[in-house]
């Protein structure tokens, strides 16, 4: 959990810094409502990303399951800036399935914490991997980050990809273009 006086300190100190008055009507509250944010935006740092994969399902088929397009926001460690896109997961299952919302789940505990990119993708595939035991796994998030974008080379737009494969996509080639195939689908 985040320690809200520590954060509403800062934020005072933050304000004075750049030559704020902390004390005018706008500002007033700012502390308070910044520390309220930021235990919802860190939710994820004392949540078990596991959880939401912990509770699987039966199944005869070894088809592959793709969640696309699953929106999330998160902070860049470097300089705790926003950095928001989608996640697309597929996996392919071993006899076991989790429900769908739970891989949205997952995503967003990973997104809740501070992060990089390149860290969150794997994590997420590395979960699916340890909870589900599939065949495979791949994550690819894509991203637009606002330390881009906002400030230093102020390129609006541009985009983030990562990618991360597990088991059987890892060295397959044909499985990583039908995993693509199937984001490139309408719908």
């Amino acid at each position: 959990m985040v320690d809200q006086e520590k954060i509403r300190e800062a934020v005072r100190l933050l304000l004075e810094g750049i030559g704020e008055d902390v004390t005018r009507e706008g500002l007033a509250e700012t502390p308070d409502r910044i520390a309220r944010m930021y235990e919802e935006l860190f939710s994820g740092m004392g949540t078990d990303a596991g959880e939401p994969l912990s509770r699987v399902f039966s199944v005869d088929s070894n088809e592959m399951v793709l969640e696309k397009d699953i929106v999330f926001y998160s902070m860049c460690e470097h300089h705790l800036m926003p950095f928001y896109g989608k996640a697309h997961i597929a996996y392919i299952p071993d006899g076991r399935v989790v429900g769908l919302s739970k891989l949205a789940r997952t995503v967003e505990v990973y997104a809740r914490r501070l992060q990089i990119q390149e860290r969150m993708t794997g994590q997420i595939a590395d979960e699916l991997m340890r909870y589900l035991a599939p065949q495979g796994a791949m994550v690819v998030l894509e991203a637009e980050h606002m330390c881009m974008t906002m400030r230093g080379v102020k390129k609006p737009g541009s985009k983030t990809v990562s990618v991360a494969a597990r088991g059987v996509f890892k060295d397959n080639p044909l499985l990583q273009e039908h995993f693509f195939a199937m984001l490139r689908l309408q719908g």
